[in-house]
């Protein structure tokens, strides 16, 4: 698992291991929606919040997006049990509630934690969410908690140098976003750069200061990849705000 601290926010970034579910889902696939058990799923995100321990111990209480690769941006005013937003369909969350943490999963798109001063956000950022504006909304609501600097973690994702990509959507993609997005696989075909694209979207929207894990969702055994494996389970990103 990763882990980033800014000011009294924490990131985390989980992978697929440590968990209970069976191929092709092994093994700590977190999402419901994909086929796998729901008691391992549920044991998965039990296991996923003890290992992260007091700050986001129990995931009942996280806030789970219904991800539909659109710009639906929740806006969470207040804890519950589970949060009163939750299950909302939408592809981010923010918060300035102190102690309720928002959660993206994906496996293969960018999972973006957006932190201001005092609020942060969860953002889940496939081509479409991209194209769409995705991050420039979630933004622009962050902002509206907290104005001032926004910082930006860019979670496990897929690579340019494994993300091929049809050339029509491609192009589409660089015309909205900038040419930086566009790449080339390891073997020569036209690719997607998602997460260059993911940064010139923030810097658009004023968020210079952008940390990358640099993690290949493809390349990398211990994460799920839609793209290299077909069915499969989900990672999370999880951020909150220390009480």
């Amino acid at each position: 698992m990763i882990e980033r601290r800014i000011g009294s926010a924490r990131i985390w970034c989980t992978d697929r291991r440590g968990g209970v579910s069976a191929p092709p889902f092994d093994t700590a696939n977190l999402s419901f929606e994909t086929g796998d058990r729901p008691e391992d799923v549920a044991e998965n995100r039990r296991r996923v919040g003890a290992a992260i321990g007091p700050p986001a111990r129990d995931p009942a209480r996280w806030l789970w997006l219904r991800q539909v690769h659109g710009t639906g941006v929740v806006v969470a005013r207040s804890a519950g049990d589970p949060p009163a937003e939750a299950g909302s369909e939408a592809d981010a969350a923010v918060t300035d509630v102190a102690g309720l943490p928002l959660v993206v999963l994906t496996a293969d798109c960018a999972p973006v934690a957006l932190v201001g001063r005092g609020a942060i956000g969860a953002v889940h950022v496939g081509w479409r969410g991209l194209l769409a504006g995705v991050l420039e909304r979630s933004v622009a609501a962050l902002a509206e908690l907290a104005p001032g600097p926004i910082r930006a973690v860019v979670g496990p994702c897929i690579r340019p140098a494994r993300y091929a990509f049809g050339v029509d959507d491609l192009e589409r993609v660089a015309a909205a976003v900038g040419p930086e997005v566009r790449a080339e696989t390891v073997d020569g075909r036209p690719a997607l750069d998602l997460p260059a694209g993911v940064r010139v979207a923030l810097r658009r929207c004023g968020v210079d200061r952008i940390d990358d894990t640099g993690v290949c969702t493809h390349d990398s055994a211990d994460h799920f990849s839609h793209r290299r494996d077909g069915t499969t389970g989900r990672q999370a990103l999880v951020v909150t705000i220390e009480r």
